[in-house]
């Protein structure tokens, strides 16, 4: 067996330490590490969810990558492009892309007895996937959307309804400016909320026909084309292979067809949630600093503490390498035992903000009404690893104070 984790184990598991001088400093130390790890746990762990969170909510209203009409402009009132089978067929047989959703826009204004507020109409037709609708709907029922039949059905959110004091099954005329106003009843079939009220004060969902028809479209003709991928990380490699398909390519109307993906189209929210990645490394810095350093100030009243041994087993010929050893095993242990108590403080906040959502957030200012934690596996080992090496590594320099200490002198004290 090795000596020096021989003799350290019995100096962490033996008795005698818990009448010594040092036990203060040791529980700080392991006190420190396990505050230092739980945070970074915390922190990560919030972060990963906040950010999914709001890029689910981005991509829920506009999905990964959109094909539009190159000349339209920034605004709502969009140019055409063609978007039948054999264009969606193209698109879906590139490498990566899930789903092909065709849409199209036009914005008006809602008008009631007491008041009106501007919006977005959106169209989508019976391929459109209503997976995040529904997750985040309060009220009704998504309607069933379609291409052939106009249903005079929409969905509209929350925030909108409150605003204009409207409930579900209540009808109200929509209006449209173009050579002359235009107007259009509707029945809510369904409310909804995501909280992100750039989108929630803005969307009304209704079917592709009504949207086309208002804007004195052909059938054929949409604002674009929505596509889902199967990978996030792959979407850049997923929109240049779009882009290769299909930008600049002219359809029969003259419609030039331009690739842009949910990052390019909102730049302000993804420059945002890009800043959170600076604020966690700050934290893991700050945290592996201070779990650290107390570490360093319980290694070092430690050897003050056993200076007496350290000089006995000087004298019967033990290297400072092998002493060195022995205080850095020590140190091991107490390393550990801190980084248990911080796994289970940190994954027992994970899991009971997950379930539960004990904290709350402002929805108008975070676009989500509580604090969102995700788990990541691998995160979670690397902050682990990551931790155990800084914090041993940290202690390789001052374990060197040993080879300072005299054998004649050291065994002479108490």
């Amino acid at each position: 067996m090795n000596l020096s984790l021989f003799i350290a184990r019995r100096i962490y598991s033996g008795k005698e330490v818990q009448k010594q001088v040092s036990k203060p400093a040791v529980r700080i130390a392991m006190i420190g590490i396990a505050i230092g790890l739980a945070v970074m746990i915390i922190s990560v762990g919030v972060v990963i969810g906040f950010k999914n969170e709001i890029k689910s909510k981005v991509v829920g209203f506009g999905s990964h990558i959109q094909v539009s009409n190159f000349d339209s402009s920034l605004s709502y009132e969009t140019r055409p492009v063609v978007t039948n089978d054999s264009i969606i067929k193209v698109l879906s047989s590139i490498p990566g892309i899930k789903h092909v959703q065709r849409y199209s826009t036009k914005p008006g204004m809602i008008k009631t007895d007491n008041a009106f507020q501007g919006m977005v109409l959106k169209g989508v037709g019976q391929e459109f996937d209503p997976t995040f609708f529904r997750k985040n709907l309060v009220e009704g029922e998504v309607p069933a959307f379609s291409d052939s039949t106009s249903t005079n059905e929409v969905l509209i959110s929350k925030s909108l309804a409150n605003k204009l004091n409207l409930k579900l099954g209540d009808k109200i005329y929509t209006y449209y400016i173009q050579s002359e106003v235009r107007a259009r009843r509707f029945t809510i079939k369904g409310i909804y909320q995501t909280n992100f009220s750039e989108y929630d004060n803005l969307f009304l969902l209704t079917d592709i026909r009504t949207v086309n028809h208002l804007n004195q479209w052909e059938p054929e003709q949409a604002t674009g084309m929505e596509l889902q991928i199967t990978d996030y990380d792959q979407l850049d490699k997923v929109a240049y292979d779009v882009y290769q398909h299909v930008d600049k390519e002219v359809d029969k109307y003259g419609g030039v067809y331009y690739t842009q993906t949910i990052e390019q189209l909102n730049p302000s929210v993804f420059a945002w949630l890009s800043l959170l990645d600076m604020n966690v490394w700050v934290i893991l810095i700050l945290m592996v600093g201070v779990a650290g350093f107390t570490m360093i100030s319980g290694l070092l009243i430690i050897i003050l503490e056993r200076t007496n041994m350290i000089g006995i087993l000087k004298a019967l010929g033990a290297k400072n390498f092998s002493i060195r050893e022995i205080f850095l095993y020590f140190s091991v242990f107490l390393i550990g035992k801190g980084m248990l108590w911080g796994n289970i403080v940190g994954l027992l906040f994970c899991f009971v903000q997950s379930k539960f959502h004990l904290f709350k957030l402002n929805p108008e200012t975070y676009y989500i009404d509580h604090v969102p934690v995700e788990f990541n596996i691998w995160l979670f080992l690397l902050i682990n690893a990551g931790t155990f090496i800084a914090s041993v590594l940290m202690l390789v320099g001052p374990s060197y104070l040993i080879s300072k200490i005299n054998p004649a002198k050291s065994i002479q004290f108490e």
